[in-house]
């Protein structure tokens, strides 16, 4: 079944920006977001076993919402959907990207961090966006300043986000769910510290919002 962009943001409160850098963690660590309670996971382009991890997350935790993050180009996205990715997040836009997404029918969540670069995304008819860098970028502040002229804009944050500041933003208006990296602590994931993992996603989704 076909999701949206929006419908992407408003699974769950936190959306996890994954960084895996061995196959062997990524079904655990999935089984363990999934036990507490947060399915749609961003497993980020950063690393060489990205997309191994990708299909090995697809194939066995079918609960999974797959997305790949850090997509910047057509061959990134057409590399993720081979994988199973089911939607797309990128840190900046294009048009080429936003039209390529279109073409084939995939969610994308594309980043901003200015007025013009949502007015562009906008103009392509993207309105669920990712504000990043976001703490870098103004944080609260900017995205209240950006609640005047864009209040129909719905933005998931994601940069600089903790456990401590998220709920900062998750009480603005425009504000749908955050992206944030501390749901898999890279210690957690060396000592295979998945209950870790389950507890820090068991909190992230009372977060308000």
């Amino acid at each position: 079944m076909s999701l949206t962009a929006l419908q992407v943001m408003q699974d769950a409160p936190v959306i996890p920006v994954i960084v895996l850098h061995d196959v062997a963690h990524a079904v655990p660590l999935a089984q363990a977001l999934i036990a507490g309670g947060i399915r749609t996971l961003e497993i980020t382009m950063r690393t060489p076993v990205a997309l191994d991890c990708m299909r090995a997350i697809c194939a066995e935790v079918p609960q999974a919402i797959v997305g790949a993050g850090t997509v910047c180009s057509t061959r990134d996205l057409d590399a993720c959907l081979a994988a199973g990715a089911r939607f797309a997040v990128s840190p900046g836009y294009t048009t080429q990207l936003g039209v390529d997404c279109r073409k084939r029918d995939v969610p994308l969540l594309p980043g901003v961090a200015t007025a013009s670069e949502i007015m562009l995304a906008q103009n392509d008819g993207y309105t669920a966006l990712k504000f990043f860098p976001a703490l870098q970028a103004g944080g609260v502040g900017m995205l209240k300043a950006l609640y005047g002229p864009f209040a129909h804009i719905q933005f998931c944050p994601t940069g600089g986000l903790t456990a401590q500041n998220a709920a900062e933003f998750l009480v603005l208006p425009n504000v749908v769910c955050v992206g944030g990296s501390w749901l898999v602590p890279a210690d957690a994931l060396l000592s295979a510290d998945y209950a870790r993992i389950e507890t820090l996603a068991r909190q992230a989704v009372q977060l308000a919002r």
